[in-house]
């Protein structure tokens, strides 16, 4: 079963933007609760999405580089890259079928 993988300030360049895939990357941070509500509905799309999407996650607190170059502010905060770009950003603990249609739409381009 694929899980999202960790990616750290050190190697976000190498497994997030030198993707070929899309990636979705979860800023998060262990004493956030939605993190931890919507850190199940990551794994699902992560087992779904298999081999068509990457996930990953980013813990502010041990990489605040990343997240603050990206402009994070509140968390969790989900960022889908294609092409090494940021395309899709969403805040906040949200329900699966609002972040698969972001993903969906990111595939279909």
């Amino acid at each position: 079963m694929p899980k999202p993988f960790a990616v750290t300030d050190a190697d976000f360049q190498e497994k997030v933007i030198n993707s070929s895939n899309p990636v979705l990357v979860d800023f998060w941070a262990d004493w956030c609760t939605p993190c931890k509500m919507i850190a199940p509905i990551v794994d699902e799309l992560a087992e779904e999405l298999d081999g068509r999407v990457e996930f990953a996650k980013v813990d502010v607190d041990s990489n605040p580089e990343t997240a603050i170059s990206y402009g994070i502010r509140s968390i969790p905060a989900l960022i889908v890259f294609k092409d090494g770009k940021p395309v899709e950003q969403i805040i906040g603990a949200v329900p699966k079928d609002q972040i698969r249609k972001k993903l969906d739409a990111v595939l279909d381009e």
